[in-house]
């Protein structure tokens, strides 16, 4: 297998422009004057062929170094090549001048938003999702950014999507569907981001990418399953409900036995004790609120 060769940034410090466009400003004026003081000589003379020979070609070499200025905007970078080989990258922000065959790229440093779009995908127990990211990233290494993938941009694109997808499949959607995985879509979402920001980093780490950031921004079952997931999760909620309202209302019922016994208000049997705990559960549990009954005789008659 072949080795493949990592680009690294290099810096660079082109020369001053301010310098080279004073010198460039007076070369035409020199060449234009020269021409002028030969074609103007005492005696009507014709024009001094010397001159001519050398203040045109200065002024055809005038013409080509006018390409080599360039600008370097705050948090811009300017990657220059020449002839095919890389030199460096100017990132301090001025006017610079460079050789003119020189070709200047540029590249963003700022901090870069990705709002990806919602994806349709599986969690780790197959059901189907829809799930979208929001990633912050910047590059790092122009070098590596602009020589070491074809396209930046559609690269950090294309492996976010990648990742999420990745990072979804290893997770159920919610809590109490996977016994073996502790962290779920729904309710982990700060660890999620975690995984997902440094599964991010991991593939754009080639291409000189740094993630800053990495959020979900989207979360929710598909439309086919939605309807049966949601009448899942108010089975829970209900199941839940009720198994707080009998455990309160198991210890109001022992409550009032034991206060009853104790300050020997009625004296109650096995069988009382149980047609009471029965009839303080339905009052207790019960939906809808409970219709006395009035019992003009005893239990047992």
């Amino acid at each position: 297998m072949q080795t493949r060769n990592t680009s690294k940034e290099v810096s660079f410090r082109p020369l001053s422009g301010y310098g080279m466009l004073a010198l460039i400003l007076l070369l035409p004026i020199a060449c234009i004057t020269a021409l002028v003081w030969s074609a103007n000589l005492p005696g009507n003379r014709a024009p001094e062929p010397a001159v001519a020979i050398v203040a045109i070609p200065a002024l055809v070499v005038w013409v080509f170094l006018l390409p080599g200025f360039f600008i370097v905007e705050p948090n811009l970078g300017r990657a220059l090549v020449l002839f095919g080989k890389y030199r460096g990258t100017a990132r301090d922000p001025g006017f610079y001048w460079t050789n003119p065959f020189t070709s200047k790229k540029k590249v963003s440093l700022r901090a870069h938003n990705l709002n990806g779009k919602t994806l349709k995908v599986n969690d780790l127990l197959g059901n189907p999702i829809e799930i979208a990211a929001i990633v912050v990233w910047q590059v790092r290494d122009t070098a590596q950014a602009l020589f070491d993938v074809e396209d930046y941009l559609t690269f950090v694109d294309t492996q976010s999507e990648s990742s999420l997808r990745m990072v979804a499949a290893r997770h159920p959607y919610d809590d109490g569907q996977a016994m073996d995985v502790h962290t779920t879509l729904r309710g982990s979402a700060d660890e999620v981001s975690m995984e997902l920001q440094r599964e991010l980093q991991v593939r754009l780490q080639i291409a000189g990418i740094e993630i800053l950031e990495a959020r979900l921004s989207h979360l929710a079952y598909s439309p086919e399953i939605a309807a049966a997931m949601l009448q899942r999760q108010q089975a829970g909620a209900i199941i839940a409900a009720r198994k707080l309202i009998v455990d309160g209302a198991v210890g109001m019922v022992e409550m009032a036995i034991e206060k009853l016994s104790a300050n020997k208000i009625v004296v109650l049997d096995d069988e009382r004790k149980a047609t009471m705990t029965g009839n303080l559960l339905v009052v207790l549990c019960g939906q809808q609120n409970a219709q006395p009954v009035l019992n003009a005789g005893g239990l047992y008659n």
